[in-house]
């Protein structure tokens, strides 16, 4: 009889394993044969885009070992200078560091579907001997331990839901990290050409600066032989300081560059690093609504927000858990006696001494003043939210895709202006300069020539620098990786 009652609990708690194991394996199952949701563009489709560029992120720098000193590069071009800030800027750093954490809070959950272990060793002592009619009937002091097997067999979807809002938080930080990504080459990029730019400028000036030099020799030898007032000297010298400052503005601001791009790639602010390179100008050809498509399939933060929605989901599946009973499955065994080792007892037989039990049970908590179904609510309007900025999130990312999209074609227009307009002051300050030489040009007139040089090369030199940010924020805005900037 024992013995059939013994196989009885056995199989019980089988089945109840059983059922319990199907929590998992429907979890591990639809988690393989989950595909990434497909996003919805707000705007109408249109004609496929050329294939992004793909761009292989390099793996972290490894941990240097003691007494090793890390190797500086002496110079970069933009696609070497974008890599190496991805591998060793501490942002990303930080990105992988959650993306990992997420993936052990997967794993966490995941085993929450499985049976837990647990163990208890104790020792009661009673004040006095049991008796029972003068004779003792039990141990005073009684050692004992215990050891728990607890099976969840049915949550109300609680722990199904936590395991799929885990792995939707992996899936959100993995959009993070190429959020951040984004957001480091975007960096990364606009520097960089605002350093070829104040390298343009630079030039510029020191060409300004020695155009004018030159002007003053041949304003005071005009001077000392009695050919021009000392009017034209003066003017001449007031136009030469001017020059030399603005040679020390840019030259500061090549520095700037310099070690805002250093700190952004991780390297000493001082580092003699060359930044190699020029601003030049290459047709962008994707139209409106090709850039429009590549953003709503590409970028992170309308994935972050897919995902977040989601999540909200399964909060508010797991709020409502608290409507269904629980389920529960227990395999306990027990041991017990006088001594330390519980290998023996005077006062308990074999099967009190030594024994196993297993059950289920079944709770349900049917009533709390409306403090589930309130809860229960509130997470559907944390959905409806999550909703809502999604929608504003797409709007925001349309109005990117645009604005930049404008932006390189008004900087286009400017390069073609500014490349005439280059080319004409030129010419009129070679012929100002030749007039001025034969005695049938003004001072004011080659003044106002070089000046015009300096204007229209320093309008030239901007209207590139705008032109090629555009065009890296453009991409940004589609969600799409281009360390090399490479024009399509």
């Amino acid at each position: 009889m024992m013995r059939t009652k013994a196989s009885r609990h056995v199989f019980a708690l089988a089945a109840a394993l059983c059922l319990a194991g199907l929590s998992p394996v429907a979890a591990w199952a639809q988690d393989q044969a989950a595909q990434p949701p497909q996003v919805a563009a707000p705007a109408p489709a249109a004609s496929a885009a050329a294939a992004p560029v793909s761009a292989s992120v390099p793996a972290p720098t490894p941990p240097l070992a003691a007494g090793q000193s890390k190797v500086i590069p002496t110079s970069f071009d933009l696609r070497k200078a974008v890599e190496y800030g991805l591998a060793n800027n501490p942002t990303m750093v930080s990105a992988r560091a959650q993306l990992m954490g997420s993936e052990y809070a997967k794993n966490a959950a995941m085993a929450d579907f499985l049976p837990t272990a647990t163990a208890s060793y104790g020792v009661t002592s009673y004040d006095r001997q049991p008796k029972n009619g003068g004779v003792n009937t039990g141990d005073q002091t009684l050692w004992s331990s215990q050891l728990n097997l607890h099976q969840p067999v049915f949550t109300g979807f609680r722990l199904l839901s936590t395991y799929q809002k885990a792995k939707l938080t992996k899936e959100q930080n993995e959009a993070k990290l190429t959020q951040t990504e984004l957001t480091l080459i975007s960096s990364i990029q606009t520097y960089y050409l605002s350093h070829l730019k104040a390298k343009m400028d630079v030039k510029s000036a020191e060409d300004s600066v020695e155009r004018l030099e030159s002007q003053l020799k041949v304003t005071q030898a005009f001077y000392e032989v009695g050919l021009k007032p000392k009017l034209d000297v003066l003017q001449a010298q007031v136009d030469l300081a001017t020059s030399q400052q603005t040679l020390l503005t840019s030259r500061n601001s090549l520095d700037t560059t310099r070690a805002k791009l250093n700190s952004l790639l991780n390297l000493p602010l001082e580092a003699p690093v060359e930044y190699v390179g020029e601003l030049a100008f290459s047709p962008f050809s994707l139209n409106l609504n090709d850039c429009l498509t590549e953003a709503y399939k590409n970028r992170p933060d309308i994935l972050i927000g897919v995902k977040s929605v989601a999540m909200a989901e399964k909060d508010q599946t797991i709020a409502g858990s608290s409507f269904y009973p629980e389920v529960s499955a227990d395999y306990n065994m027990y041991k017990k006696g006088d001594s330390p080792d519980m290998q023996s007892s005077k006062y308990l037989s074999n099967q009190g001494r030594d024994y196993w039990t297993v059950g289920a049970n079944a709770s349900w908590t049917f009533f709390q003043w409306g403090s589930t179904y309130n809860t229960y609510k509130s997470g559907g309007e944390t959905v409806n939210k999550m909703r809502a900025d999604l929608e504003n999130t797409k709007l925001g990312a349309g109005f990117e895709v645009k604005q930049y999209l404008l932006s390189q074609r008004e900087a286009a227009d400017r390069i073609g202006v500014a490349r005439k307009s280059v080319e004409t002051a030129r010419e009129s300050y070679r012929m100002a300069l030749a007039r001025y030489q034969a005695q049938v040009g003004t001072n004011t007139d080659l003044l106002t020539a070089q000046a015009s040089v300096s204007s229209s090369e320093a309008q030239l030199s901007q209207a590139l620098a705008d032109y090629e940010t555009a065009i890296s924020n453009l991409y940004v805005a589609m969600g799409e990786k281009n360390p090399p900037l490479d024009i399509r």
